[in-house]
């Protein structure tokens, strides 16, 4: 139910960030911008971008990482050391393994309207009522296919 202009967040793992991202400090918690590196934006024709109305804007993709990057070039970094995050780090560290992108997209658990996610009957409930296919919690997966309907079936969010 996310709006299209408000991207998702990068997480990246802390040692790649400067490949990614223009920022002079860790930041462990999505709580700062920074900007794209010129390296992996797309360039686009100011002229072009301008005379564009806003809600297109919206759906040109402007960097290699086209669902964090925001109208201006910016996105809401967080970054992954293996001291602080060692389980989302090794995770990171698989998944440029397997694909050359030391980043993810990352957000807060939560749908607009309902407060963030803080214990699994939470993150259960907010799974059980969004799209979402899978829910890991710690070392399990959970397929929204394998289980039976929730005990609530008429509880939804909001999307307005």
């Amino acid at each position: 139910f996310r709006e299209s202009f408000r991207p998702f967040a990068p997480a990246v793992l802390a040692e790649k960030k400067d490949a990614y991202f223009d920022s002079e400090h860790a930041t462990p918690y999505m709580t700062f911008t920074a900007p794209i590196t010129k390296a992996i934006q797309y360039s686009q024709s100011a002229e072009a971008m301008n005379n564009k109305p806003f809600m297109d804007k919206l759906y040109v993709a402007r960097s290699s990482l086209p669902a964090v990057t925001h109208v201006d070039y910016s996105a809401r970094l967080q970054t992954v050391d293996g001291q602080y995050n060692s389980r989302f780090h090794q995770l990171l560290t698989a998944f440029e393994q397997r694909t050359g992108c030391a980043s993810l997209i990352n957000t807060s658990f939560n749908v607009r309207g309902e407060p963030i996610v803080c214990t699994p009957q939470d993150a259960y409930h907010c799974f059980m009522a969004t799209e979402m296919d899978f829910l890991a919690l710690q070392n399990f997966l959970i397929s929204k296919d394998s289980l039976p309907p929730m005990f609530d079936t008429n509880r939804h969010f909001e999307t307005d």
